[in-house]
Order: structure tokens, then sequence, then C-alpha cells
């Protein structure tokens, strides 16, 4: 029986009563799918679907950040003024204006629901201090980071501990970390003080000189001032590793210790010159009167 050739065979397959159905069916819908889309409603232009961008809910910012954080946020990054959520990469668009202000310490979710809303939960950075320099004040949060001047009154400044002796200016923009290793520590010696600062009429933190070319956390001395003129040798910063370095819950408690012994830091023949660092004890000496170096027992 001869060999049925390539061509026979293929058509034989092709022209099959089943084949030729599929066939046409495959061609009629390649021909009426795109004009069947373009007469389907723009899902788009739907309003349960859009969104004004002013109109995204964010987590409740506190007393110090500006009301119109959203419409600062888009008009920074340029948003559209109407959002769809039916766009893929909104969410991310979202998330990356947000990330930009520098209010805003972490962006931590961004949802789209419908009928049309965008809920994006944030966390935000807290004032600690200001930073005195020639310039003026600059208000820093609790790990250097540079905040809007503009968003502070004189008043407002007024409330947060000064970080004094600074001799750098801020290397970026709001937003950024100032830059300064000696600023960044005593914005974290602000942040660990903020609870007490009233309390124990304190003023301000003279940042350390350092002269290292690399310095680090562990270079720098820093010291407190008081509202009656006493200075507080405190130490090293918040994080500092170095050896033989109290922790901070001993040196506060060391603080509390002798605003109780002596109702206060210029008490009672001040302002003194206290150094908290000892690991025994801690010493003063009146800043005023010839007295010799006090050795203060019993406070640890």
């Amino acid at each position: 029986m001869p060999k049925e050739s390539f061509a026979e065979s293929f058509r034989k397959t092709v022209f099959q009563p089943g084949t030729l159905v599929l066939m046409a069916l495959f061609v009629t819908a390649a021909w009426f799918a795109p004009r069947m889309i373009n007469t389907l409603p723009d899902l788009n232009q739907k309003p349960e679907y859009q969104l004004a961008a002013t109109k995204i809910r964010i987590t409740q910012p506190p007393h110090w950040v500006p009301s119109d954080l959203v419409e600062q946020v888009v008009k920074r990054a340029d948003l559209p003024p109407t959002l769809t959520l039916l766009n893929d990469h909104v969410v991310d668009e979202i998330a990356n204006a947000f990330s930009l202000h520098p209010w805003v310490a972490e962006v931590v979710s961004v949802r789209k629901s419908l009928p049309a809303a965008i809920d994006v939960q944030l966390t935000y950075r807290r004032p600690v201090a200001m930073v005195q320099v020639k310039q003026g004040m600059y208000p820093v949060d609790a790990e250097g980071v540079l905040l809007p001047p503009e968003d502070f009154s004189v008043t407002d400044a007024k409330e947060y501990p000064l970080i004094l002796d600074v001799r750098s200016t801020p290397q970026g923009p709001a937003g950024t970390s100032w830059g300064d290793i000696t600023v960044i520590g005593a914005s974290r010696l602000a942040d660990v003080l903020s609870p007490h600062w009233k309390k124990y009429e304190l003023t301000g933190i003279s940042v350390p000189k350092l002269t290292k070319a690399k310095s680090t956390i562990d270079d720098g001395v820093y010291i407190l001032s008081t509202a009656a003129g006493s200075r507080i040798t405190w130490g090293r910063a918040p994080g500092s590793q170095h050896p033989g370095e109290l922790a901070v819950e001993q040196k506060l408690g060391r603080l509390e210790k002798y605003v109780k012994d002596f109702g206060g830091f210029e008490k009672p023949h001040g302002p003194y010159e206290i150094d908290i660092r000892h690991w025994k004890c801690i010493s003063r000496r009146s800043l005023t009167a010839n007295r010799p170096v006090e050795n203060l027992t019993g406070i640890r």
C-alpha cells in the first residue's frame, strides 16, 4: 500500500468539519474581539474607581505635623489631581510620594478599597531639640534628621532643648540627616531626657569638639546646662559602646537622686559643675565659691 504524502495527510486533517468550525470561530473572535473591547465602558472613568488625591486618608498626625500634610505630599510629588484605583502602580506611586516627605519616618502600608478609598499608614518623625547655629535654630528628630524649620514658630522653638556649640550646618534638605555625629549624639540624648527636661530645669546640651577625622559616637562627652547656671557632665551619648560608660538608666537615676537629695542642681551653694560619670559616686565643684571638688557618696 503506497505511503500517504504529507500534503494529503494535512488536507484530510484540516478539512474536517470540526476543524473547519474551530478555525471559523477563531477567525471570527480575532476580528470581533478588538471591536467588542472598544464598545465596553471605561471603568477608569467610573466614580467608584476614582479618588481625588487630596482625599487620601492617613494615620492621624500628631500636633507638630502640619495639618495639610496630604496636600503637601500631592504637590511635592506632582501626583495627578484624580487617582484611579485600577492603576496597577497607584499603590507604589503613593507610597513613594509619602516616603519623600520630611515628616514621614516610614510608610507602613498603602491600601485601596471600594468604593474609592486609599488609606496610608504612616510613622511620623518627632522633634526632640533645636540645633542652635549662627544661621538660626533648626529642629531635629531623635536621630539628628533635619525637620522643616518653617513648620515651627518662635514660640514652638522655645519648647525644645537647645543643642549648643555646633560647628557644622545641615548637609542636606529637611528629611535628611544633619550629617554631624555630634548632632546625632545630642539628638539621641535630648530624646532620652525629654520626659525629664522641664522637671530638672535643663536648657541645653553642649556638643563636644571632635578632632579626629573619622569620629564615632564614642568619641565625645556631652554637657547639660541648667536654667540656674549649673553644668552637668553627662558623658557619652546614648548608644555608646565605650568600655566603662554608665548605662543611660544609671545616669538618669543619679540625676533623680541628686534633685531629690538637694532640691535642685544649683543647691545648696551653686551653681555647680557636676560630673555623674564616675562608677562609685558623682562629684561637684562650685562655679562661684572657692570650694574644693566634693565627692558625693551614696548616689549610685
